[in-house]
């Protein structure tokens, strides 16, 4: 039997085609498709929000945290269950990343745990869209008001999803979204930016160029900036025509994604229902598009093992990073430090058939009736 993938990309002739447009332009670098691209992105979501693209979500958040001034040993709250990049984006800067607990029912950021640790160099959030949800972001946007924090939403996995009825990424401070190969839709690697700060986002646009002022006008029009000042720290974090390419190709297909991965959840929340080693988070699946499907599952080691001798792949979302040692606070966080030992991420992308689903449960099943 051929190995069911945890997570792939889907790539068809659209995206093909397009990139192949790119080359025979022979302007790989930023240009007039990433500006497009950027465009297309704030059509989709219906917002007037400001947005623009960078080379990876990594970047993003790392940007994003520049441009807002900081000083070092500033304090940002974020969940200590996320990958690191979550983490390294703020440290990068000299800023202390700070871990929370998380929810163990969706393991979101846990708002109590974030009053608890706001301290007088707290001076934001950085709430995680853990496999694809945010329902509780009402929650962090009146603790930050009531602090004066800046929120930055780490929405890397997040694209494509509704929260109350509205896009992500349509309304809020600061959201950061990642297009890396196995995202709701992709770019290969790229990553987004968006604000209604308009100073901001010029510093944004300025600071993924370099700093070079002004330049990202420039580009869109196929120019290169010659006299020019720079002002601020920059970094080479733009996103290329080739990847944005990609995006806009994966942007006309996004629905039947969205519509796929939404089947796929309901399904395994259907067919696990029944099993009492197994537990679901407590999404809900009409507004979620999940990036990954994640469980909590009795003997998850030896159950992985089990799935893996069975041509079943899964992954394990994520080690907290409070247990790092670059990272490590010297003070517990019992909710992830128990719920760590439980995830499972179960296969979950387009091309994931409905009887694979089944196939996987069936696996499931069997490892328990033993």
């Amino acid at each position: 039997m051929k190995k069911i993938r945890l997570s792939k990309s889907s790539i068809s002739d659209i995206e093909k085609q397009a990139v192949l447009k790119v080359l025979d332009e022979e302007y790989l670098g930023m240009g007039k498709d990433v500006m497009q691209f950027e465009i297309a992105i704030k059509d989709y979501l219906g917002t007037d929000m400001q947005v623009v693209c960078v080379n990876t979500g990594t970047s993003a958040l790392h940007l994003a945290l520049a441009a807002l001034d900081f000083n070092e040993n500033d304090e940002v709250l974020v969940p200590t269950i996320t990958y690191v990049a979550s983490f390294q984006a703020i440290s990068a800067l000299k800023l202390k990343p700070i871990p929370c607990d998380v929810d163990p029912d969706t393991l979101f950021i846990d708002k109590d745990d974030v009053k608890k640790r706001i301290t007088k160099r707290t001076k934001a959030i950085m709430p995680v869209h853990y496999a694809s949800s945010s329902s509780d972001m009402e929650s962090i946007y009146k603790i930050a008001d009531e602090f004066g924090l800046r929120v930055i939403e780490d929405a890397a996995q997040g694209f494509g999803c509704l929260r109350d009825g509205k896009k992500v990424g349509s309304n809020g401070d600061i959201i950061c979204f990642s297009f890396d190969g196995v995202k709701n839709i992709t770019c290969g690697e790229g990553g987004a930016i968006l604000s209604s700060d308009l100073s901001f986002i010029q510093k944004i646009k300025d600071m993924r160029l370099l700093g070079v002022e002004k330049d990202s006008e420039k580009r869109y029009s196929g120019q290169r900036s010659w006299d020019f000042d720079v002002k601020l720290q920059g970094f080479r974090y733009h996103m290329s025509n080739i990847m944005a390419a990609i995006g806009l190709a994966q942007l006309s297909r996004i629905d039947e994604f969205i519509t796929k991965r939404k089947e796929l959840a309901k399904l395994y929340i259907d067919l696990l229902g029944d099993i009492n080693e197994i537990g679901c988070l407590k999404f809900d699946f009409d507004e979620v598009a999940p990036y990954i499907f994640v469980i909590k599952a009795k003997d998850r080691d030896e159950l992985r093992k089990f799935l893996l001798e069975n041509d079943i792949e899964t992954g394990i979302h994520y080690k907290p990073n409070h247990l790092l040692t670059k990272f490590n606070t010297g003070y517990s966080l019992p909710k992830s430090e128990k719920i760590y030992d439980e995830i499972l991420t179960l296969p979950c992308h387009f091309d994931l058939g409905l009887d694979d689903v089944r196939f996987i449960v069936n696996k499931i099943r069997t490892f328990y009736a033993r």
